[in-house]
Formats: C-alpha cells, structure tokens, sequence
C-alpha cells in the first residue's frame, strides 16, 4: 500500500502549508497516522500523529503550536496544517500508517507499516 502525500513547496518563514495524505483503505479504528520529517544530515524526526478512532493528536515540541494535524473520516484523508513555518521546518515529509497503535510507540517510525514517498517542504529565510 503506498500512501501520496501533497501540498509541500516552497514558503517564506512565518508563511503557511497543507499537506494532506490519503490513507490506506486498511485504516481502521484502531489504526494511526502519523507524519514524519527528514532533513539533510538529520535522522528521521517525528512530527505529529492522530489517532484514527479517537482523533488524539501527538505533537514534535518543536512544532506544537505551529503544527495541526487533523483527519476527514469520510474522505479518509489526514491533513498537516504548518502554520509560522521556520527555516528549520525544512525536509521532506513522509506520511505513515499503522494498523494498530500503543501510546509508548505512537511516535517511532519504527512501528509504521505505511508509507508515503515524501512532499518537499522549504522555507527560506
């Protein structure tokens, strides 16, 4: 299953972008989403995450507050909302799923099955 991820590009900083991920079909209650960021010379960096049943969000400290993350269960799509967006926000960003979730995994690339082949995200200074 390969999930596409849109909406990246390039935007000055404090601007704004959308991604948006169409989820797999074997997204269930008990499934999550989460997005993930790399950036050159960086290991893979957790962002955000939703619950798909329950909708709990998880967020990066360094992106709380900036960052909404948000899901339409009809159209089974997960969104990312980058509001204030730093130069440091840039990578490329990969959306991941996973069937099922515990909390002390949520954020682990590790445990996502999923994946996306990732939307560039620039922001110049």
């Amino acid at each position: 299953v390969q999930l596409v991820e849109s909406g990246g590009g390039v935007v000055q900083a404090g601007g704004s972008l959308r991604l948006s991920c169409p989820v797999s079909e074997r997204t269930f209650s008990n499934s999550a989403v989460a997005w993930f960021r790399l950036a050159p010379g960086k290991e893979r960096e957790f962002v955000s995450a939703i619950t798909w049943g329950g909708g709990n969000t998880y967020y990066a400290d360094s992106v709380k507050d900036r960052f909404t993350i948000s899901r339409d269960n009809a159209e089974k799509k997960v969104f990312l909302q980058m509001d204030s967006l730093k130069p440091e926000d840039t990578a490329v960003y990969y959306c991941a799923s996973r069937l099922t979730f515990t909390q002390a995994t949520i954020k682990s690339y590790r445990h996502y099955t999923y994946w996306g082949q990732g939307t560039q995200v620039t922001v110049s200074s």
